[in-house]
C-alpha cells in the first residue's frame, strides 16, 4: 500500500482567468491517453453547457490520469489527480477548496500578458497551505509572446531561478510531457498516516435523481469500499456507501479507495442540507476528529429572485435547491414583496455568480425569473441605538430617525502599464476609492492598491477599468470591514406605481444622476403601452426625473370612408375618454427582460475576468 501511495501525485492548475488551463488540460489528458480520441472535444474537463459557450470555468473538476515516465530516477507508472479550478475572482472559494486536496499546484501564467492580479490571489492561498509551486507559461507559441520577461517576472515573484519556470503551449502541446515529469519530480507524494482509520475530506459534492448526493473526496488514511457503513462527522448522519470510484473524468466506479486517492462515493442520501463541503467521512459509530475543513463562504452580492407567476414558487424553490446541491456558495432564503409576491432572497460570491445561477435557472430548469438590482448588505444605525442589517435596498430605511449607515469595502490590487495610471487613478476618484500604495512589477508595470465601497465595484467598475486601460490592467480584491457610508435609497415608479426590483441604494452625492440614468434607461427598454406612462425616479421625498412614455397610437377611423367629420370626432373622443382611464386604472407589465438589461447596464459584470 505504501509503495502504492508514493506512485500517486495530486496537484491543481491554478490562474488568472483565460490563460489558458483547461486548453493545457486538454493537451494533458490526450498525453496520458484519458480519453478516446473520438470522444475528445476542446474545454473537456468544461462540462457546462455555459463553460463552453464562455469559454471559462465556473466549477473545479477533478479527474485521474495514468503516466509512465521515462526519466531516469523516476521510472514507473504514476498516478496524476489533477484538479482543473475556475480563474474569475467570484470562484475563489471553488479554488481554495480544491487546492486543500492537493500537494501541488502548476501556476500557469500567460506569456503575452505576464502576471495578473488574480493570479496573485490564488499563488497567496496555495502558499498559506504550504503547496509546491510549479510555474508554468503559457501560450508560448504566440508571436505576442515575451518569454524571458514574464520568466523574469515570474522567477522574481516566487524568488527562484528563471531556468526553474516551464515553457508550454496548450495549441501545439509543446512542453507538456516535461512538465508531467516535473510535476513527478516536484510535487511530493501523500504522506501516509501512521493511523489506518478512514478519515476522507469532502471538497465538492453533485447530486442525482437515481443515486442522490454524490461526494468528490480526498483520503487522507484508510480505505473505502461499497456497501461500507459510514458516516459524516459534522452532520453526524450515517450513510451506506453505494458505489466508489475516480474520475476519468467521467465517474468510473472502482473497487475501493485508499489513501491519497481522490475519487467519489456514492451517499444515496437525497434530503438537501445533509452532505456539506469541508465535512469528514468516517467509519460507522468511529470516534475520528474532524479534518480541517473549510471556512463557509460569505456572501457578498445579494439580489432577489421571484417567480414571474405565483403558480411557479414552489417549482423556483425545488431548482433552488438542486442548484445548492451542486453550488455550496449559494445561499437563499423565502421572503415577500408587496407587489412582486413570494420570491427569495439570495447571496452570491460576486456579479459573475449571480449572472451564471440566473442564466442556469433559465436554462437548466426552464425557469421564468424575475431578478431584482443586486446590493451589498448595509448596517442601519438608529437614532435609538439599534442596529439592523438590511439586504434589500425595498428595505432600506427612508425616515430621519437613521443615525449612520455601514457598508463592506473592498481592497483591490489593479496591475497595469504605467501609462494608464492617470486615467485608472481617474476612474477610481469618480467611484469613491482611497488610492493607496503603487510599485513597480515586473518589466513596465505597475501594482496599484486602493479601497472602495463593495457597491462601487458592483456599478460597472470592471468594464470602467477595461476601457481606460485598453484592457491590460487587471484586477484582484478581497472584502475587508465596514466603513460608513453616506447613501439613500432611490425608487423608480412606472405608471405612479413603485418598481421594487429596480430599487438601488447608490452615494447621496450621485443620485440625480444615477435617477436620470435609469429613468433614460427605462424610456428607451420598455414598450409603449395602450395609454401615456409616467417613468419617474424618486429620492429623500422628491421626485428627482420623469419623462412620459407616449401610448400607442391606433387609427380608429381608419374604417370610415368620407361622411361626416363629426362621426370622426366621436371616435377620437371616445378614444380620448378610454385612454384617460386605462391610465387612471391601468397597469404596466414590465418584460422579462427589461429586467434583465437593466440589471446588466447598471452593474455590467465582467465575464471575462479583468
Amino acid at each position: 500500500m505504501e509503495q502504492q501511495n508514493q506512485q500517486i501525485r495530486n496537484f491543481s492548475i491554478i490562474a488568472h482567468i483565460d490563460h489558458g488551463k483547461s486548453t493545457l488540460a486538454d493537451r494533458m489528458l490526450e498525453l496520458t491517453h484519458s480519453v478516446e480520441g473520438r470522444r475528445m472535444k476542446d474545454q473537456m474537463l468544461d462540462s457546462m453547457e455555459l463553460e463552453r459557450e464562455r469559454g471559462i470555468t465556473i466549477k473545479m473538476q477533478p479527474v485521474r490520469m495514468s503516466y509512465t515516465s521515462s526519466r531516469p530516477g523516476s521510472e514507473g507508472s504514476y498516478t496524476l489527480n489533477l484538479i482543473d479550478t475556475p480563474g474569475h475572482i467570484d470562484f475563489s472559494y471553488e479554488v481554495s477548496r480544491a487546492m486543500k486536496a492537493v500537494e501541488g499546484a502548476i501556476m500557469l501564467v500567460d506569456a503575452t500578458q505576464g502576471v495578473q492580479a488574480q493570479t496573485l490571489t490564488t499563488l497567496h492561498m496555495a502558499q498559506e497551505l504550504g503547496l509546491v509551486i510549479i510555474p508554468v507559461l503559457s501560450k508560448v507559441d504566440s508571436d505576442l509572446a515575451r518569454i524571458d520577461e514574464v520568466k523574469l517576472e515570474v522567477a522574481d515573484l516566487l524568488k527562484c531561478s528563471p531556468d526553474d519556470v516551464l515553457e508550454t503551449s496548450g495549441k501545439t502541446g509543446h512542453g507538456v510531457a516535461e512538465l508531467l515529469e516535473e510535476v513527478i519530480d516536484r510535487v511530493p507524494a501523500p504522506e501516509m498516516p501512521e493511523d489506518t482509520s478512514l478519515k476522507a475530506l469532502v471538497f465538492d459534492f453533485e447530486y442525482s435523481n437515481h443515486r442522490g448526493v454524490i461526494v468528490y473526496v480526498r483520503l487522507f488514511s484508510g480505505e473505502v469500499t461499497a456497501k461500507d457503513s459510514l458516516q459524516f462527522q459534522v452532520a453526524d448522519e450515517r450513510f451506506a456507501a453505494t458505489e466508489v470510484g475516480v474520475f476519468a473524468p467521467q465517474l468510473k466506479q472502482m473497487d475501493r479507495l485508499s489513501a491519497g486517492e481522490i475519487g467519489y462515493i456514492v451517499t444515496g442520501i437525497k434530503e438537501p442540507g445533509i452532505a456539506s463541503v469541508g465535512d469528514t467521512i468516517a467509519r460507522a459509530g468511529d470516534a475520528t476528529p474532524v479534518l480541517d475543513g473549510y471556512q463557509n463562504p460569505a456572501p457578498v452580492v445579494w439580489a432577489s429572485i421571484f417567480p414571474e407567476s405565483q403558480d411557479d414558487f414552489d417549482f423556483v424553490r425545488r431548482a433552488l435547491d438542486r442548484l445548492k446541491l451542486e453550488d455550496s456558495s449559494l445561499s437563499f432564503e423565502e421572503e415577500s414583496s408587496r407587489v412582486l409576491g413570494r420570491g427569495f432572497r439570495c447571496g452570491f460570491l460576486g456579479m459573475l455568480h449571480l449572472e451564471i445561477v440566473t442564466e442556469r435557472l433559465r436554462r437548466d430548469f426552464d425557469c421564468a425569473v424575475i431578478t431584482t438590482a443586486p446590493s451589498t448588505t448595509y448596517e442601519i444605525v438608529h437614532l435609538n441605538g439599534a442596529t439592523e442589517i438590511v439586504y434589500t435596498p425595498s428595505e432600506f430605511p427612508e425616515g430621519q430617525d437613521v443615525k449612520a449607515v455601514y457598508e463592506p469595502v473592498v481592497t483591490m490590487t489593479i496591475i497595469t502599464p504605467p501609462e494608464y495610471i492617470g486615467n485608472l487613478t481617474q476612474i477610481l476618484y469618480e467611484h469613491e476609492a482611497t488610492t493607496g500604495s503603487s510599485d513597480n512589477f515586473g518589466d513596465n508595470r505597475t501594482a496599484l492598491t486602493a479601497t472602495m465601497p463593495l457597491r462601487e465595484l458592483m456599478r460597472g467598475f470592471f468594464d470602467d477599468v477595461k476601457r481606460v486601460s485598453a484592457g491590460y490592467a487587471s484586477i484582484s480584491y478581497e472584502v475587508g470591514e465596514r466603513a460608513e457610508a453616506d447613501v439613500v435609497r432611490l425608487d423608480v415608479l412606472v405608471a405612479d406605481e413603485e418598481v421594487p426590483a429596480l430599487t438601488r441604494i447608490t452615494s447621496r452625492q450621485k443620485v440625480e444622476f444615477e435617477a436620470r440614468q435609469v429613468v433614460d434607461q427605462l424610456y428607451e427598454m420598455l414598450p409603449r403601452q395602450m395609454f401615456t406612462t409616467k417613468i419617474q425616479a424618486r429620492s429623500m421625498g422628491r421626485v428627482l426625473s420623469s419623462k412620459t412614455l407616449s401610448a400607442l397610437k391606433k387609427d380608429v377611423t381608419a374604417k370610415l370612408y368620407g361622411g361626416d367629420i363629426t362621426r370622426k370626432q366621436k371616435l377620437w373622443k371616445k378614444q380620448k375618454e378610454g385612454k384617460k382611464k386605462m391610465r387612471s386604472q391601468g397597469k404596466v407589465t414590465i418584460p422579462h427582460d427589461v429586467f434583465l438589461k437593466m440589471m446588466r447596464q447598471q452593474n455590467s459584470p465582467d465575464s471575462s475576468g479583468s
